[in-house]
């Protein structure tokens, strides 16, 4: 009755490993200044709440989704977070797909639906992503944290 479908990926803001990096260095950096502090001030309880704050943060945010890839009926479907709308990409219209590194630079920020210069970006962690070109030249660029899976089953629907 239901037909398994080809690629679903789900993407989620606070799993990438630079960035939690980052905010656990800035909590622990909370918490050290916290224990250098003389008297345990007022501000330095400040310090306390602020790491942990941080820790909180980090842990919720990886659970919140950017946004969910799908492949199905001859088209990418793309579900961003909360109020963002649906992108569907037709495949019938792509002539080119194919994989490729995302960006040339070491941090890139979470974007959903951004065009610029030509090029659509889809992106939340990695360094890979699928480039697929249309018919009118226009570019999108979807990370992925499985491209290679993701292109198989791009080129197995574009095929059928």
């Amino acid at each position: 009755m239901s037909e398994k479908q080809p690629f679903i990926e789900k993407q989620y803001l606070g799993r990438e490993f630079i960035p939690i990096t980052i905010r656990l260095v800035l909590a622990m950096f909370c918490f050290a200044a916290y224990f250098f502090t003389d008297e345990r001030e007022r501000n330095g309880d400040l310090l306390v709440v602020v790491g942990f704050a941080i820790i909180t943060i980090s842990i919720i945010m990886g659970f919140l989704l950017h946004f969910r890839t799908r492949i199905e009926n001859k088209s990418i479907l793309l579900n961003g977070l909360w109020t963002t709308r649906l992108v569907k990409i037709d495949l019938n219209s792509i002539v080119k797909a194919e994989k490729g590194t995302y960006s040339r630079y070491l941090f890139n920020n979470p974007v959903y639906n951004l065009h610029t210069k030509g090029t659509i970006r889809f992106y939340t962690a990695g360094n890979d992503a699928i480039h697929l070109t249309d018919r009118d030249g226009l570019v999108y660029i979807i990370g992925s944290q499985h491209v290679n899976e993701f292109l198989r089953a791009i080129q197995d629907e574009m095929r059928s």
